[in-house]
């Protein structure tokens, strides 16, 4: 009996395993990095703003 890989790796013939995290997990992940992002860019916005305003 001779396995053989596809060109991702995975035996043929087999299931390919896919993330094992259920779909709640990845929306909350997702939404993480999207609220952490929007917040790290308003830390550059709002001074940036604020130094606009005060200069003038």
């Amino acid at each position: 009996m001779r396995l053989s890989l596809n060109k991702f790796g995975a035996v043929a013939g087999r299931a390919v395993a896919g993330c094992p995290l259920p779909a709640w997990a990845r929306r909350l992940g997702l939404l993480g990095f999207l609220f952490f992002f929007v917040k790290g860019l308003l830390w550059l916005v709002v001074p940036a703003l604020a130094g606009l305003w005060i200069a003038k």
